[in-house]
């Protein structure tokens, strides 16, 4: 889970613009699990003298994520909604807190649509299978281009071609498990908690650069309810969180609503290959019109 945190979602200057509602590896091609040990009955208690507490994978622990990637991978749609908090580097370099919340429908292979707001700019995302469009409502704003055939590739194509970073991809992609196992070095239960009155089991994992935790509800759906991270390589350990709420694994979508038009007197700008290039045009309203 570390790459797409650290080195892009803190070094990109106009991320703010499109922080969703989550943590993110990001959605690389899927590589195999890390292979569990034998489990454990619990996590290690500190050991004197500064020395760092030997590795543990637990698998109740990967179980549990497995079970919550099966029930997201199997849905054909699903929609929610999250609130999210993450710090972010300042002028001065102190480290400041922004909140967020987004509105998420997706279609399975090839559709997404995404509204974002809070003290980010409002912003929206609409990918339709061939097409991904970035419109800005405050602006009038919009800008898009092809796209390839799967969400998982154009997840990956908008952070690596635009700087267009969805930090909670890791629900996203067509196989969760296998993204947020990727180099885990650590897993294990923590215990039973709540998440708005809902019971769900608490996970802590560990990877390089990143220690991160996971809220998953318990009984029939097993999903996501809270995610959490610490950024362990990142200077002053930079925290995000997300809360998710209003799942929905069988939602009446209408008809064209992955379909992106544009309104009345939007003006059309660049989806430019540069990283951050359509992140400085939307926020600074930049870049010369089209037609």
């Amino acid at each position: 889970m570390r790459e797409h945190h650290t080195r892009r979602a803190l070094c990109l200057p106009g991320f703010l613009a499109l922080t969703l509602f989550g943590c993110a590896h990001g959605p690389k091609p899927p590589a195999a699990p890390a292979q569990p040990s034998p489990p454990a009955a619990a996590a290690p208690a500190p050991q004197a003298g500064g020395t760092q507490p030997a590795p543990v994978i637990e698998q109740r622990a990967l179980d549990l994520l497995k079970q919550m990637s099966q029930t997201l991978a199997s849905a054909k749609s699903y929609t929610y909604s999250s609130r999210s908090a993450m710090e972010v580097p300042g002028k001065t370099g102190q480290y400041l807190t922004f909140f967020s919340r987004a509105d998420v429908a997706l279609e399975r292979p090839d559709k997404l649509r995404a509204r974002i707001g809070g003290d980010i700019p409002s912003f929206q995302i609409v990918y339709d299978g061939k097409q991904v469009a970035a419109y800005d409502p405050d602006k009038n704003l919009y800008a898009t281009a092809p796209a390839p055939a799967t969400l998982d590739d154009t997840l990956k194509m908008l952070m690596d071609q635009s700087g267009v970073y969805f930090p909670s991809s890791d629900v996203m992609v067509s196989d969760p498990y296998a993204t947020m196992t990727q180099g885990l070095q650590s897993a294990f239960v923590v215990g039973t908690s709540a998440v708005d009155g809902l019971p769900c089991e608490h996970l802590a994992f560990m990877a390089p650069g990143i220690h991160w935790e996971i809220w998953i509800e318990t009984g029939k759906h097993p999903l996501p309810r809270r995610l959490a991270a610490t950024y362990t390589d990142a200077a002053n350990f930079p925290r995000f969180q997300v809360e998710f709420a209003d799942w929905n694994l069988k939602p009446r979508l209408a008809p064209g609503a992955f379909v992106f038009k544009p309104p009345a007197g939007a003006k059309r700008i660049e989806f430019a290959s540069e990283k951050g290039a359509i992140l400085k045009q939307l926020e600074g309203g930049g870049g010369a019109p089209q037609p």
